[in-house]
C-alpha cells in the first residue's frame, strides 16, 4: 500500500494529510495520484466514499501557482451538497498553503455573494454545471488559465441532464489542460465525454464497494400494496430502527409516506425536486442534527448526500436499475460502520427485483414481514444483541458484584436478568 509520505508532493500537502488523519491510501489513490501528478489525463471508475476526493485534489494542489489569483482549477459536481464537501476537503488539504483559495459556486446560495469573492481572486473553484455555466455568462469567471477540470459523479451529472453544460464549460477552458473524469459507472455518454476531451487518458477501474457491501447486510420483504404502509411500521418496530432515510420513486410516493409517517408520530420530513434549495438545505440539516429521525427522499433529491451514521436504508419501492439500487443503500454502512438495507416487494415489482438480485454479488436475504409475535421476539434479540456488545467492550465489573450480591436461593443470576429484560422491554 502507498504511504502518503512517498510521494513527491510539497511539505505542506504532506502535513494536512498527517493532520486530516490519513496514513495508507486507499486503491483510487494509489493509482490515481501518480498519474495526475505527471500532468496525465484519467478517466476513473469509482465509487463515492473510495477517497476519490484526494486522488484529484492532491494533483491539482501540488501545480496551483499561487501568486496568480485566476482559477487555475474547476471542479464540477452534481449537487450542491457534494460541491460543499469537496471545496471543505480540499480547504483542509490546502490548509498550509499560504493565500491559496478555494471556492464552491451553486445555486440557492446568492450570486452576489459569489461574484465578489471570484473578483477578490480564487485559485480553485468547485461548482454545479449550471451557476459555473451562469458565471461564465455573466463575465465573472473566466476559465483562460484553467490548468485542470475535473468532472466529479460524472454519471450523475448526465443522469440529471447536465450534458450541454459540462461541453459548453469544457470548452471554454484551454486546450491543453488536463481532465479527470471520476464516474460510478461508465456508461457510453462518459466514454463519449473521455473521447472528444481527453488526450490519451490513462483508464482505472476500482472494484466496487457497492456490488460486494460486505457490512451491509440486505433484506427484501414481500409485502401487499394496500399493507405496504404498515408493513413499513412493523419492520421499524421489529428492528428497533430509530432513524432512516427512506426511498420512494415519486415525489407523490414521498409526500403520501411523509404525510402516515407523521400521523403515527414519527419524526419525519420530505425532500424532493420540487423544494427550493433553502428548504431542502433545511431539511438536511434537521436530519444530520437529529432533529428529524426518518427522512423521505426520491433518488435526484438525495444525490451527493454524505450522511455519517446512518443505520438503515429503506427502499419504500424497489428502484429503477441495479446502480440506482447500490446508490440508495450505499448511504449506508459509511467509513468502516456497519448497516441494514430493507426493501418492500410488491407482486408487480418481482421482476424488477429480480433483475437487481441477480447483479449483486451479496445475497440480499429474503424475509417474511414479521407478526405481533416475532416482533416482540425481535425486540428482545436486538436488545440481548447489545447486551452482547456490552460484555465484550464495556468495563462492567462494579455491576458483576451487584449481580452477584443481589443472587440468593430464592434469585438467581438468570432470574435478575429475566427481571432486567422485561424492564428494558417494557420502558
Amino acid at each position: 500500500m502507498m504511504n502518503f509520505d512517498d510521494l513527491n508532493i510539497s511539505d505542506e500537502i504532506k502535513k494536512a494529510i498527517v493532520e486530516m488523519g490519513f496514513e495508507k491510501a486507499t486503491p483510487i489513490q494509489k493509482k490515481a495520484i501518480p498519474i495526475g501528478l505527471k500532468g496525465m489525463d484519467i478517466t476513473a471508475q469509482a465509487q463515492t466514499g473510495s477517497g476519490k476526493t484526494l486522488a484529484f485534489s492532491i494533483p491539482i494542489l501540488q501545480k496551483i501557482f499561487v501568486p496568480d489569483r485566476s482559477p487555475q482549477a474547476i471542479i464540477l459536481c452534481p449537487t450542491r451538497e457534494l460541491c460543499i464537501q469537496v471545496a471543505g476537503e480540499i480547504e483542509k488539504l490546502a490548509k498550509h498553503i499560504k493565500k491559496l483559495k478555494v471556492l464552491a459556486v451553486y445555486g440557492g446560495q446568492s450570486i452576489g455573494k459569489q461574484t465578489r469573492v471570484l473578483k477578490k481572486g480564487v485559485h480553485i473553484v468547485v461548482g454545479t454545471p449550471g451557476r459555473v455555466i451562469d458565471h461564465i455568462q455573466r463575465k465573472n469567471l473566466d476559465l483562460i488559465g484553467v490548468e485542470s477540470v475535473v468532472l466529479d459523479e460524472a454519471d450523475e451529472m448526465l443522469d440529471m441532464g447536465f450534458r450541454e453544460d459540462i461541453e459548453t464549460i469544457l470548452k471554454n477552458t484551454p486546450h491543453q489542460r488536463q481532465t479527470l473524469l471520476f464516474s460510478a459507472t461508465i456508461p457510453r455518454q462518459i466514454r463519449r465525454i473521455a473521447e472528444n476531451y481527453q488526450k490519451n487518458p490513462k483508464f482505472i477501474k476500482i472494484g466496487s464497494n457497492k456490488k460486494t457491501i460486505p457490512k451491509i447486510t440486505q433484506y427484501s420483504f414481500k409485502t401487499n400494496p394496500k399493507y405496504k404502509f404498515d408493513d413499513l411500521c412493523n419492520l421499524f418496530e421489529a428492528y428497533d430502527v430509530k432513524s432512516a432515510l427512506i426511498f420512494c420513486n415519486t415525489k407523490k410516493g414521498v409526500d403520501f409516506v411523509f404525510k402516515n409517517l407523521k400521523k403515527n408520530d414519527y419524526s419525519s420530513d420530505a425532500l424532493h425536486g420540487d423544494m427550493t434549495q433553502k428548504i431542502r438545505d433545511k431539511v438536511m440539516n434537521k436530519f444530520r442534527n437529529g432533529n428529524v429521525r426518518f427522512l423521505v427522499a426520491t433518488d435526484v433529491a438525495a444525490r451527493g448526500l454524505d450522511i455519517s451514521n446512518l443505520d438503515v436504508v429503506v427502499n419504500y419501492d424497489v428502484p429503477q436499475n441495479f446502480d440506482d439500487y447500490t446508490h440508495r443503500i450505499g448511504r449506508t454502512a459509511r467509513a468502516g460502520n456497519a448497516g441494514f438495507a430493507f426493501t418492500l416487494v410488491t407482486s408487480r415489482d418481482s421482476n424488477l427485483f429480480d433483475n437487481i438480485k441477480k447483479q449483486s454479488k451479496v445475497r440480499i436475504i429474503e424475509k417474511d414481514i414479521p407478526s405481533d409475535d416475532e416482533i416482540d421476539m425481535l425486540k428482545s434479540k436486538v436488545i440481548l444483541e447489545r447486551v452482547k456488545n456490552s460484555i465484550k467492550n464495556d468495563d462492567l465489573d462494579k455491576y458483576k458484584k451487584l449481580i452477584k450480591n443481589s443472587s440468593s436461593k430464592t434469585f438467581s443470576s438468570d432470574d435478575i436478568a429475566s427481571a432486567l429484560l422485561k424492564m428494558m422491554r417494557e420502558n
